[in-house]
């Protein structure tokens, strides 16, 4: 990448404030709380003991919690018994806490707690993934209820007719604008005028990450602009940072958090290089196990540490769904080579059934606790 003299200044600038982040947030982070029939449970959850982003995958005869072929709602990109996948231990797995249960998702109370609601998921693919997830956990609940399903570019929204919720998906890759002017497709990490989309909403679950890294013909935008500057490249991590702000910026001065509750899905992990979990020559193409070991060789990736400082900066209620650790640990989780959509390699969406539906278990017990 090519910088000026300025941007070289700026570049060290975030260098040296990133190496501090590392030090001060990766030890300090935690989140807890959960909902749980148990009184004992719940008593060790307000004492703060209890992270549920802690533990291990344990197998499940139970598992998976839907039928990937009666579910209705599956893109061909996640559905990967659809297009060929042999195996079928990695459906089997369930997320334990080490220290606490989570509870088992149950549609039919979703809906019937949800009623008349409005649940918006915001963010790129990986939403798209968590999003299906969740309409087919609730589909195997109901499976004869009416639905309405409407898709349109970069929106869709399903409703349970009988129970007025509706599922919404609003696609945009980086929360911020990317917007198409003279000089070209800019990302403007300063503005994010499309946030007026998202009001009105009870629930928003928002995600970024997966773009920032892009580079070539993949990289959707052509300049970046902060302020009135124009870059035609930037540190992706001092970018990120950059527009996770602008985004909280926006929850603090938009959400009220009386009528709406809002979630973070964490940094989502890719299982490209097999050096991350120790094998070097791997990556998660006929992966069938995960990675048992509880410390993850790759360690917390920079954008993990972007995204908790901004966390902690927030003035409003915000629910992470810090799922980057028990995800690094499903290498054996991704579409691969059975996708419909991408007929290569894919390890970084995930199968349906699969590990979205982790994600979604935990969004549930935070919603109802």
């Amino acid at each position: 990448m090519g910088f000026s003299s300025q941007e070289n200044s700026s570049f060290f600038f975030f260098f040296f404030f990133f190496f501090l982040l590392c030090l001060s947030t990766v030890s300090a982070y935690t989140n807890a709380s959960s909902n749980n029939s148990s009184e004992a449970v719940r008593r060790e959850l307000r004492s703060g003991r209890c992270n549920w982003f802690k533990g291990s995958w344990v197998y499940d005869v139970k598992y998976p919690l839907y039928d990937p072929y009666k579910c209705p709602f599956i893109d061909p990109q996640f559905n990967c018994k659809k297009y060929g996948r042999p195996d079928n231990l990695y459906l089997k797995y369930r997320w334990q806490p080490s220290s606490c249960s989570l509870p088992r998702f149950n549609g039919l109370y979703f809906l019937r707690k949800m009623k008349g609601k409005k649940i918006m998921f915001v963010g790129d693919s990986l939403s798209t993934n968590m999003w299906q997830s969740l309409a087919c956990l609730i589909h195997a609940w109901v499976p004869n209820a009416r639905y309405t399903l409407l898709r349109q570019k970069g929106l869709a929204s399903l409703t349970f007719e009988e129970y007025g919720v509706t599922l919404k998906l609003y696609r945009t890759q980086f929360l911020v604008d990317l917007d198409s002017e003279k000089v070209g497709r800019v990302l403007k990490l300063d503005s994010i005028k499309q946030g007026r989309l998202w009001r009105g909403m009870d629930v928003l679950v928002f995600n970024s990450w997966h773009w920032w890294t892009h580079t070539g013909h993949i990289q959707p935008w052509d300049y970046m602009e902060d302020g009135k500057r124009l870059y035609k490249d930037m540190n992706r991590l001092v970018a990120y940072y950059k527009g996770m702000t602008t985004w909280s910026r926006w929850v603090n001065a938009f959400v009220d958090p009386s009528k709406t509750k809002v979630f973070f899905n964490g940094v989502s992990p890719t299982h490209y290089e097999g050096k991350d979990w120790g094998e070097p020559m791997k990556t998660c193409k006929s992966q069938t196990q995960p990675f048992y070991w509880r410390k993850y060789p790759g360690g917390i990736p920079m954008a993990w540490v972007v995204l908790a400082k901004v966390m902690m900066r927030l003035k409003k209620p915000v629910h992470w769904l810090d799922i980057t650790g028990l995800s690094q640990l499903r290498k054996d989780a991704h579409p691969s080579a059975f996708s419909g959509n991408h007929p290569g390699n894919d390890c970084s969406h995930w199968c349906l059934p699969g590990l979205p539906d982790t994600w979604n278990i935990l969004f549930y017990s935070k919603l109802f606790s």
